[in-house]
């Protein structure tokens, strides 16, 4: 590798390593919160968020500077799952299932246990992969919809009700299976002419996800993640009852060859 070419590859890893240091930002920042005080959670959330902007980055700056490599790939895992994985699990902790003892630190580690367990996975099915689908729900996804619940919706609830709050154990519980699933979930094209104009439809969504997500100063962000979870759910389903209905009818039209092929023995014709 060139002098110069290892220069440009220092570029992507500076924002993966920003990444990093958001998510560890963020488990200091929750850690240090009180039930009481909402704002430390709501700050540690926008660091998780603006680990999310560095995660993006970090894969634009190394397809600009073509310096994608194995280092970058594994890097940037590590720095997922601290950023995705153990900092909202920290957060869901410190903020409610600190009150069920022994159970609780289990449920909030879900995150971070099935976050590692994903990118595991990811990166051994690396090479070959679809490269429209990702198989499971993306530990960014999955961390931003937790934290987006969190910061927009949970700590927006009086302080007596939020101890009692059953969104948080379904949000918890239902993100982390989904990245274990293998649910399929579209990748992002890259913003590019040609990109743009093979896919306008889902450039269309994302531009108005977008602008909404900035006219409700944030708070659009989880019921925008609910829907697109909702929708790799539905197509999974919808794809599994139409691999049914054509295995039935392949299995039928299999018994009626049998049966024909019978009945022309039977009779000797």
């Amino acid at each position: 590798m060139s002098k110069r070419r290892r220069a440009r590859s220092i570029i992507p890893s500076l924002f993966t390593v920003m990444n990093l240091f958001s998510g560890f930002a963020a488990i200091v920042t929750a850690l240090a919160g009180k039930h009481g005080d909402t704002q430390d959670f709501i700050n540690a959330g926008w660091f998780i968020l603006m680990g999310g902007v560095f995660d993006m980055l970090d894969g634009v700056m190394a397809r600009l500077t073509h310096t994608s490599s194995e280092f970058g790939v594994e890097l940037d895992s590590l720095a997922d799952v601290v950023t995705f994985g153990v900092a909202p699990s920290a957060i869901l902790y410190k903020a409610f299932f600190f009150q069920y003892i022994g159970t609780g630190l289990l449920l909030a580690a879900l995150p971070a246990i099935c976050g590692a367990i994903r990118l595991a996975r990811f990166n051994v099915q690396l090479v070959g992969f679809d490269k429209d689908y990702f198989r499971g729900l993306p530990i960014p996804s999955a961390a931003i919809l937790i934290i987006s619940y969190v910061m927009f919706h949970h700590l927006a609830l009086p302080a007596s009700e939020r101890l009692l709050d059953p969104w948080m154990w379904a949000v918890t519980i239902g993100a982390s299976l989904l990245m274990v699933s293998t649910i399929k979930y579209d990748v992002v094209p890259k913003p590019s002419k040609r990109n743009i104009l093979a896919h306008p439809y889902k450039f269309g969504i994302y531009f108005i996800g977008l602008i909404l997500v900035i006219a409700t100063r944030g708070s659009a962000i989880f019921p925008l993640f609910v829907l697109f979870v909702l929708y790799g759910v539905l197509r999974s389903l919808v794809d599994r009852v139409r691999r049914f209905i054509r295995d039935r009818r392949a299995a039928a039209l299999l018994d009626e060859e049998a049966l024909d092929h019978e009945e022309e023995s039977t009779f000797g014709i």
